[in-house]
């Protein structure tokens, strides 16, 4: 089971940690079903950048970085040598901390 908390670099929302997180989820399926929006454009299926977070804590215990991926990721605005999409950040077998902060998603509404 994993412990996973959330940072928002939107202004005024505080982290939010989750725990008893199964593996085999993504972090944008976790973040879905606990009600912190992640916009998905493309469903979750890597077709897309809009899901781009940053993984401050606990890459280890993510499926790695696929060359598709990182074609996306280049795509997404502001990316850094931490950049992840969320779709693609599956949680292996076994426990741990993993600490994710979420992009500014406030800016891209008009998009």
């Amino acid at each position: 089971m994993y412990t996973i908390k959330f940072r928002f670099e939107e202004k005024g929302r505080e982290p939010v940690t989750l725990s008893n997180i199964e593996p085999d989820q993504s972090i944008l399926e976790v973040a879905l079903l606990n009600d912190i929006e992640l916009h998905h454009n493309c469903g979750g299926v890597c077709a897309c950048s809009t899901c781009h977070v940053y993984i401050n804590k606990g890459e280890d215990y993510l499926e790695e970085l696929s060359d598709k991926e990182e074609d996306f990721i280049d795509r997404a605005v502001n990316p850094r040598i931490n950049s992840r999409l969320g779709c693609q950040c599956v949680l292996l077998e076994g426990d741990g901390e993993v600490e994710v902060t979420l992009p500014d998603q406030t800016q891209f509404l008009g998009e």
